[in-house]
């Protein structure tokens, strides 16, 4: 019996940062092993609220090279664009018939972008949900990593396979959240608010591209207080944050010690904030420097792009295949 399908791809609108690696690039390298896996850059995605094109092909190199760079291997994982598998359009096209505009209009998300985005309210925003349906159900996905922000748009993708299977009969399965468990570890920025982001809040997040000095300012400005007053207090969240980070870079003892200063109301902020700074430096450095070297390499990165969508194409096609004969939409033999 083969491996279960999962999919999932990320927006090329910045460099991938710690937030992205920890929550989800760490256990995609886990799951590649376990499933068969399709990961792809959603440039298409990327369109709705960054329509600005001048730096996307760069930023899709540097996207894919981290993914390398973090662990992904092409051998065992296919990576492709979005915009590569035309496939994929026209399934979101199906899929569009299926779906009603007022459940768009009530998605969080949508919500969200209207509010902090008056002056882009494109029609690609508001069918975001119907094109992530199309890119996890073009390869019959059963299993689907995504974070809280996502589960309503993959509650909408369950509903159109189950609608498609309603009124053209049985063919897509129900695709599942892929839930990592205890491991998923939440990253907030460094100035307390709200968590890190490949495209806004850029001085309170850790980037895999940055450069080592940036690294120490970015973490010596990160938010702090006087300390607790008391012993074995609660930390506040951006507090909690520094030492999740520290738990994440250091080594066991450094972190006791500073997590034992907290509780007997002795941190010195300081000092943890330097140690921590130079511990993420030898946790980021060999990651930045594979990115580096694999951005030198085009002929590499071409070549993982075009192998990837040729194998994202066998099977969208063959998906695709299915869904026109389902639906009629095949008028002479």
């Amino acid at each position: 019996m083969g491996k279960e399908i999962t999919v999932s791809g990320i927006r090329p609108t910045g460099a991938l940062h710690l937030g992205n690696y920890v929550g989800a690039m760490q256990n995609y390298v886990k799951m590649q092993n376990e499933f068969d896996c399709f990961f792809f850059i959603a440039d298409w995605h990327s369109l709705t609220t960054h329509p600005d094109t001048v730096k996307l092909k760069e930023q899709v190199k540097r996207a894919v090279a981290e993914y390398i760079a973090a662990g992904l291997d092409p051998q065992k994982v296919t990576i492709y664009l979005q915009s590569a598998i035309p496939e994929i359009a026209e399934l979101y096209l199906y899929l569009g018939t299926l779906t009603y505009k007022g459940e768009l209009e009530k998605t969080t998300t949508f919500k969200e972008k209207v509010r902090s985005q008056p002056e882009n309210i494109n029609a690609g925003l508001l069918t975001y949900p119907v094109l992530m349906a199309a890119d996890i159900l073009i390869h019959r996905a059963k299993k689907v990593p995504v974070g809280k922000d996502q589960e309503q748009h993959l509650e909408m993708t369950r509903n159109l396979a189950e609608r498609f299977n309603y009124r053209y009969s049985e063919f897509f399965p129900m695709p599942e959240a892929y839930n990592f468990g205890e491991n998923l570890i939440k990253i907030m920025g460094l100035d307390g608010n709200g968590k890190m982001s490949k495209s806004e809040n850029q001085l309170a997040t850790i980037y895999l591209s940055d450069e080592n000095e940036w690294i120490r300012k970015k973490i010596m400005k990160a938010k702090t207080d006087s300390g607790p007053v008391t012993e074995f207090a609660q930390k506040p969240d951006y507090i909690e944050n520094l030492f999740t980070l520290m738990k994440l870079v250091s080594s066991t003892e450094v972190f006791t010690k500073f997590d034992t200063d907290f509780q007997h109301c002795r941190i010195r902020y300081g000092d943890m904030k330097k140690q921590l700074a130079e511990d993420m430096i030898s946790f980021i450095s060999p990651i930045r420097s594979k990115a580096n070297e694999i951005l030198k390499d085009e002929n590499l990165l071409s070549k993982i792009l075009k192998e990837g969508a040729e194998k994202a194409r066998l099977s969208a096609s063959n998906t695709l295949y299915e869904v026109r004969h389902k639906m009629g939409l095949t008028y002479f033999a």
